[in-house]
């Protein structure tokens, strides 16, 4: 609806009857406490009022709108002496202004402009709503088998204050894991993040458990440490194999006395804290290397989820894609678009070695760049782009031996990769090794192509 604010009662029915003939539901209020009962009352989409007028003027229409209802473009109207008082009501929110006296073309086409901007601040606005809703909730998009068997370890442990060990590779998701665990825990502190391969060495212990002053040079105030911040709450241990063994015995202490001791400190300091720790490492090789403790290890791995790749997760793809389409379109203030088939062919056809970390940058990409009505393959990064392009499909007659269609698969994947041994074995679902002692085996066939052919690589 829009409403027409203006104390001259033949301009604001002038103004109406050119609405009407828009096909515009229209009402006129001639004061801005009228005007005020209807913003109330009423979903208002644009709110076209004069600024002159007595006790409730433009400008406090302005603010009202602010205040109450976001999502109504306002467009003020002036005369032609006051055109500087109009540039500073838009300074202050306004949408558009129209002088006096009006042109029936002027007020269709701001009144039209300003429709459409109202309509993608109300889808923008329940968007947020939407995505605040979902953030209270569940945080891990997908339905996968391969997801849900970590969702519903996640579920079952988080009541619980045991300590809990994310492993997976870079870009899985481990803190949206950590900070669902730490909603569905009830815990009423914080969720505070420490990333340990971010953190010099020698300032590793203060952050972790805080400083007294004059404990050190700059040390000019008492600090907390992430353990007090996190008091009642989750601490999540990012990248935890970057911890030094020497700090490694210490976050053992407070994990079994759950006190910590500040640097400088004389007396330990009692902590009720939640640990979830994350790595992409394999903690039992650091461990038998020497680079973790033990003791630690067995501490935080009481109860371990595996967070698996997105390429065992293509069923969730187009899923995170759209999720990922609608918010970046709400931080940029732009209209939530599809995804066009193309596109997503090229999404599930990528086999996304950044895993979901790579797919959120490359969404967010293609809502910025995005100019038509879908997201197109063009607005893709490049190499997601090319997935789609060499994308094959392969077809076996009904009976066909295994190893032939092994083979088939292969050799085709390895053209379409132009050789990368490792995306190739990323496309088929399998490890490196795997590969290599496929292509060991096959090396006598000629349907497949030689160990080599391709690119000098040996595998890791």
């Amino acid at each position: 609806m829009v409403v027409v604010v203006d104390d001259d009662a033949a301009n604001a029915a002038s103004v109406h009857k050119i609405l009407v003939r828009e096909g515009l539901r229209c009402e006129v209020a001639a004061d801005g406490n009228r005007a005020l009962q209807l913003l109330r009352r009423e979903r208002v989409a644009v709110l076209l009022t004069d600024l002159m007028m007595p006790q409730v003027d433009g400008f406090s229409l302005l603010h009202a709108v602010a205040h109450t209802s976001p999502a109504t473009a306002v467009v003020v109207m002036t005369a032609y002496g006051t055109v500087e008082t109009a540039v500073e009501a838009m300074k202050q929110g306004a949408y558009d202004f129209l002088t006096k006296p009006l042109r029936r073309a002027e007020v269709v086409r701001a009144v039209t402009r300003a429709l459409e901007r109202a309509s993608l601040r109300r889808e923008n606005e329940e968007l947020r709503d939407e995505l605040a809703r979902a953030g209270r909730g569940r945080d891990v998009i997908g339905h996968s088998a391969a997801l849900r068997r970590a969702v519903d370890l996640l579920e079952q442990v988080a009541p619980a204050r045991t300590t809990v060990l994310l492993t997976g590779e870079s870009g899985t998701g481990k803190e949206v894991f950590a900070r669902a665990l730490h909603r569905l825990s009830g815990r009423p502190g914080a969720f505070v993040a420490v990333n340990c391969a971010a953190i010099p060495e020698t300032l590793m212990e203060s952050e972790l458990f805080g400083h007294e002053r004059g404990a050190f040079t700059g040390a000019v105030t008492t600090s907390q440490g992430k353990f007090q911040l996190a008091h009642e709450g989750t601490l999540l241990l990012d990248e935890i194999a970057e911890l030094p063994l020497a700090l490694q015995a210490k976050l053992l202490r407070a994990l079994q006395e759950g006190e910590v001791q500040r640097v400088g400190g004389a007396h330990p300091q009692r902590v009720d804290v939640r640990v979830v720790a994350a790595t992409n490492r394999d903690l039992e090789a650091e461990l038998q290397g020497g680079r973790f403790r033990a003791d630690l290890y067995y501490r935080l791995a009481v109860i371990a989820i595996e967070l698996p790749p997105l390429r065992e997760r293509g069923d969730d793809i187009a899923a995170l894609a759209h999720h990922f389409a609608r918010r970046f379109a709400v931080q940029n203030g732009k209209g939530v678009l599809p995804i066009a088939p193309d596109a997503l062919a090229a999404l599930q056809a990528y086999p996304w070695p950044g895993n979901v970390r790579e797919l959120e940058n490359a969404i967010e990409r293609a809502v910025v760049l995005a100019r038509g009505d879908a997201i197109e393959v063009r607005d893709l990064p490049d190499r997601v782009a090319r997935a789609e392009a060499g994308a094959r499909e392969l077809r076996f007659a009904v009976g066909t031996p295994l190893e032939e269609m092994e083979r088939s698969a292969i050799a085709e994947t390895l053209r379409l990769t132009e050789g990368d041994k490792r995306r190739a074995a990323l496309l088929l679902g399998i490890g490196v090794r795997t590969l290599y002692r496929r292509l060991d085996e096959m090396a006598g066939a000629q349907a497949c192509p030689q160990v080599g052919e391709f690119d000098d690589a040996t595998p890791d």
